[in-house]
């Protein structure tokens, strides 16, 4: 099995050494990612095998390809680097689905040889070790069976009609605990298909031993389970994290491909998207006790409206900062590297991006807007925030375009909360 590990946009030379890859094997994994939920994950090149904007894994036959983003890892390089840029990613993962996962538990949570889909197993694996222990949740199931003495209550038609020429038997209807509940067989799918990939050995011998705990669990195919059945109360909370783990470990970004060569799997996220969503958690976290709150893909209004007065063009803001029903910022997160201003006035900022944030504040009536960037070590040691009057000097209204560090939790609250809490004005909804 080949293991290759890339960064987004980066490109793995053709080849037979350590770190390049034979043609035929990316062909595969090419193959295996245009079969997924996502094409366009890897480019295959002249000389090479390209990353673009998503990352993940890719599994073909033969050969494993992890994809991680760039963030910056002061200090760090080498496998050190591309071990914290895992946690890192696992982190965002962990924020933006909603699971409640420390740090200090992800820092513990894989080697420096172990890839993305390994750290994920293992956290799942270990959160439904910690949830099966006090057993397996249970629910009342109606049995009907014929029996030699009453059980529950008698079902009187079978009684006096199949039963009619048998006596000795009663035809019972009653209640019993029962563990085929859609919950555990959630848990029993999701096992089995990660026996199935895993290859750490303490992430097989944990999940060979939950196999054994849902071995009386019937076995129910992925698309056929019921998400919709699932009901957690006060007495189920702690399947919260394993149910979400779950959910990602069987989801739709989780695509299996059969037939000839491109069987395999693949595991991808959008930077984009995700860059996006991660920020608009952790302002709702940074802008607790501001009296401002964060609304992501809210707004929703139009561009333009037919002499009908029917709208057309609607807009979506990446995340709306407000106070009560005011709008008083808008933020468009970008999963790009911004360039020194000394470089370049304009700083690589799309042209597009500034038509599109100048038509949210005239639709919104917003006189602050941001275009939010990672950050990274070219622009120097402390975040960029570069203020831009739109359309007159001085004027009202303005335009920041900024970066957040993200590869320090502590820091990237407190900036987002000084990025983000000064704005006092702006337009009802």
């Amino acid at each position: 099995m080949i293991h290759r590990t890339v960064l987004e946009w980066n490109t793995l030379p053709y080849g037979s050494g350590q770190a390049e890859i034979p043609r035929d094997i990316a062909e595969r994994l090419v193959t295996v990612a245009e079969n997924s939920a996502m094409p366009g994950a890897l480019q295959d090149q002249r000389h090479g095998l390209r990353a673009c904007g998503m990352v993940g894994m890719i599994v073909a036959p033969g050969a494993e390809l992890e994809i991680l983003p760039k963030i910056d890892t002061p200090q760090q390089h080498g496998a050190q680097a591309v071990s914290s840029i895992r946690r890192r990613l696992v982190h965002m993962l962990a924020v933006v689905l909603d699971i409640n996962v420390a740090d200090g538990d992800i820092a513990h949570l894989g080697t420096q040889e172990e890839t993305l889909l390994e750290v994920l197993i293992r956290l799942f694996s270990r959160r439904l070790s910690e949830a099966v222990k006090p057993g397996l949740p249970r629910r009342y199931v109606e049995q009907a069976d014929d029996l030699p003495a009453l059980r529950g209550r008698l079902d009187v038609t079978r009684q006096f009609s199949v039963l009619a020429v048998s006596p000795q038997k009663l035809a019972c209807r009653y209640d019993e605990m029962a563990c085929d509940t859609p919950l555990n067989q959630i848990m029993k799918a999701a096992v089995e298909r990660l026996l199935r990939l895993s290859r750490a050995a303490d992430n097989q011998r944990r999940l060979r031993e939950l196999a054994f705990v849902y071995a009386d669990v019937s076995p129910v195919a992925v698309s056929a389970l019921r998400w919709d059945r699932v009901v957690l109360d006060r007495t189920t909370t702690r399947w919260k994290t394993p149910l979400k783990l779950a959910r990602l470990l069987l989801g739709q970004r989780f695509q299996t491909t059969s037939g000839g060569v491109t069987q395999g799997f693949s595991l991808l996220f959008e930077m984009n998207v995700l860059f996006e969503k991660y920020i608009a958690c952790r302002l709702r976290t940074a802008l607790a006790g501001t009296g401002l709150h964060a609304a992501a893909q809210k707004g929703r209004r139009y561009a333009l409206y037919t002499p009908e007065e029917k709208g057309v063009f609607q807009t979506i803001p990446d995340i709306l900062i407000k106070r009560g029903n005011a709008i008083v910022q808008i933020v468009d997160t970008k999963w790009k590297c911004l360039a020194r201003q000394d470089d370049d006035p304009r700083q690589g900022v799309s042209q597009a991006d500034i038509y599109q944030m100048m038509a949210y504040a005239r639709i919104y009536d917003c006189p602050r807007l941001m275009l939010l960037y990672p950050h990274h070590a070219g622009l120097g040691v402390d975040p960029v925030c570069n203020t831009h009057y739109i359309a007159t000097p001085s004027g009202p209204d303005v335009l920041e375009v900024a970066t957040i560090d993200i590869s320090d939790n502590a820091a990237l609250l407190r900036n987002l909360r000084t990025l983000c809490a000064d704005g006092e004005t702006g337009s009802p909804l």
